[in-house]
């Protein structure tokens, strides 16, 4: 285990005329590769049979060195040279986290070819399609990837691909490149000056946003964004460094979480990452637990969904528990706030298992960052604290309400536009230049920027009652979180243009309650419900904060319509559409499924 040597926040802060505060990190930028091949490059030569990646192959495990992986991404990028690729002619990539799509976006990224990796449900759910359609109509691409023909059929023939080279592992199409075929690309001075000319101005790749409010957004992401934010974390937390990460991960590379943060810490650090076939859902969550009893990392990186349901499982294995945490430096959560429950858990599980816990602590980041650009790095976190700016980081903090600020950024990890989007970017970009994120923090001591911030939610979801009060509806999601705990996976806060707020809640996976198919109708659950919502129906902030009406949802978030993103958080918008007929039940009150919460004004 490697020593938490940790990095003490130092944050330089001034205050504006008008209470906007300017902070900025006080730490050096250490060194930053020229891109992203130059990491690959190095730990070729250091450490040639380490290996870099791994994925479950039958019963087994598939490895390649780092030895290998730059000898295949070398020949697949002469390939696609001869194929007339390059700069201007980008790749889409259809299927999820695999060794052929890491060799992939390396070798894009070696000859400065954009790689446009989609979330695999825009292929698999046919009511998804449409936004396949709609990202490739942006981004035109000359080439399309898909780990397996026939899983991936309804993507691969689709209409607005119909033009478009196709590249398969498995189960090749006829008329479609082999992988392997390409693999046997011969290397020469074409590759060479191919590779010379990328800088850190290459468009590295373009990542779509989950399209929570409207059509995705094209995000491109530079070489320098890359190598930069890299740099930044090991300025921060020098423990990647310390020794070789291993990182055991399922999150998908379409998102800028796993495919940007987690396999590129990897790669810079000449770490192992494993790539877990399972998921955090009911049916595949199995499977990343067989997968961690043959392998576990010294990292752990993950959503607090994934959390709340390994706690379960590790609380019921003990062998796991012990192999989980024996070697672990880490835990580091995103997406959300980690619930109380689940954060105290996992700390109780490690002391018990090695006497000490591992550092805990999370970041504050988007896609148009690349993605971190707050860091909580000097230990002590709590869950919801996202610390202060990372190196070279500009921070802006407008006052929006009391001791609530609105966070907006700039940096060489920060996009400056969007991907063909003129009408995006005029309304996301003040006239500084910082990035209008509109997401809200707090100080955790406003005396001491120093001690960072917590994350408190984002402004656009709030919204107002019919009597014109605000209502900070993160405030009470978090609040309603920190006392249902394991009873729930996530809420809903409800009641803009209503007369009172109400909450559509999503019980715990792991309790399953009865149910109609529609509504929870276990009364066991709903009474434990009840009771727990005790502590935030009637706080002091009267009808801004009082929740006063629940109804419980039988069937989780679907991935389907759209309900729950790539990277497993709530799309509200979404939720609050496709259960419309469900929201006018909770303020329906003849309907006995909505339930009147105690403490009334």
């Amino acid at each position: 285990m490697a020593k938490n040597n940790y990095v003490k926040h130092r944050v330089e802060s001034a205050t504006q005329d008008d209470g906007t505060l300017l902070l900025q990190s006080e730490i050096p930028l250490g060194p930053v590769a020229r891109n992203t091949g130059e990491w690959l490059h190095r730990w070729a030569l250091e450490v040639p049979q380490r290996v870099f990646l791994m994925e479950r192959s039958g019963v087994g495990w598939r490895e390649i060195s780092y030895s290998e992986t730059l000898q295949q991404v070398q020949a697949l990028a002469a390939s696609l040279l001869a194929q007339g690729m390059g700069p201007d002619t980008p790749a889409v990539v259809l299927s999820g986290p695999g060794i052929d799509h890491g060799i992939l976006m390396l070798a894009t990224q070696y000859i400065g070819m954009p790689l446009v990796p989609l979330a695999e449900q825009y292929s698999l759910i046919p009511e998804a399609a449409n936004r396949l359609d709609y990202c490739i109509n942006k981004v035109k691409p000359a080439l399309v990837y898909a780990s397996d023909g026939q899983k991936f059929a309804n993507g691969l023939n689709r209409e607005s691909l119909a033009s478009v080279t196709r590249l398969v592992s498995s189960n090749v199409p006829d008329g479609a490149l082999s992988f392997e075929d390409l693999l046997q690309g011969k290397p020469g001075r074409e590759l060479d000056d191919a590779h010379s000319r990328i800088g850190p101005d290459a468009l590295a790749k373009i990542l779509f946003t989950s399209g929570s409010t409207g059509n995705p957004k094209g995000v491109p992401q530079s070489q320098e964004m890359l190598t930069v934010n890299q740099a930044q974390y090991l300025s921060c937390l020098p423990m990647f460094a310390a020794r070789p990460p291993v990182v055991v991960d399922w999150l998908p590379w379409s998102h800028v979480f796993a495919g940007n943060s987690s396999f590129n810490l990897v790669l810079s650090n000449g770490g192992t990452l494993i790539l877990d076939d399972g998921k955090p859902v009911k049916g595949l969550f199995d499977r990343t637990l067989e997968n961690l009893r043959m392998h576990v990392g010294t990292l752990s990186f993950n959503v607090p969904v994934a959390y709340t349901l390994l706690v379960d499982a590790l609380a019921k294995d003990k062998k796991l528990k012990n192999r989980f945490f024996a070697d672990l430096d880490l835990i580091f959560y995103a997406g959300a706030s980690l619930p109380a429950d689940i954060w105290s858990a996992l700390e109780k599980m490690a002391t018990e298992v090695t006497g000490k816990i591992p550092m805990m602590t999370s970041s504050w980041g988007l896609t148009e960052t690349a993605p971190a650009c707050l860091i909580h790095h000097q230990g002590g976190a709590t869950s919801g604290m996202i610390g202060v700016p990372a190196p070279a980081i500009q921070t802006k903090l407008i006052p929006y309400s009391e001791d609530r600020y609105e966070i907006r950024v700039k940096g060489p990890n920060v996009i400056t536009s969007y991907f063909d989007a003129p009408d995006v970017d005029a309304k996301s970009f003040d006239d500084e230049g910082y990035l209008i994120t509109n997401d809200a923090v707090k100080f955790v001591d406003k005396s001491d920027p120093a001690a960072g911030v917590r994350f408190d939610g984002r402004i656009t979801e709030d919204f107002k009652l019919l009597t014109g009060t605000k209502v900070q509806a993160a405030d009470i999601r978090l609040r309603t979180l920190a006392v249902l705990e394991e009873l729930v996976q996530d809420v809903v806060v409800t009641g803009a243009d209503r007369n009172d707020i109400g909450l559509l809640i999503f019980p715990s996976p792991a309790i399953a309650p009865a149910n109609d198919g529609e509504i929870v109708t276990d009364k066991d659950y709903i009474e434990q419900v009840l009771e727990r919502l005790k502590g935030v129906t009637n706080p002091a902030g009267g009808s801004s904060t009082r929740v006063s009406r629940i109804l419980l949802m039988a069937q989780i978030p679907s991935i389907k319509d759209a309900e729950i993103t790539a990277k497993g958080s709530l799309n509200i918008a979404a939720i609050l559409t496709c259960r419309k007929r469900l929201l006018e039940r909770l303020y329906d009150d003849s309907d006995e499924a909505s339930l009147t919460v105690g403490g009334g004004a």
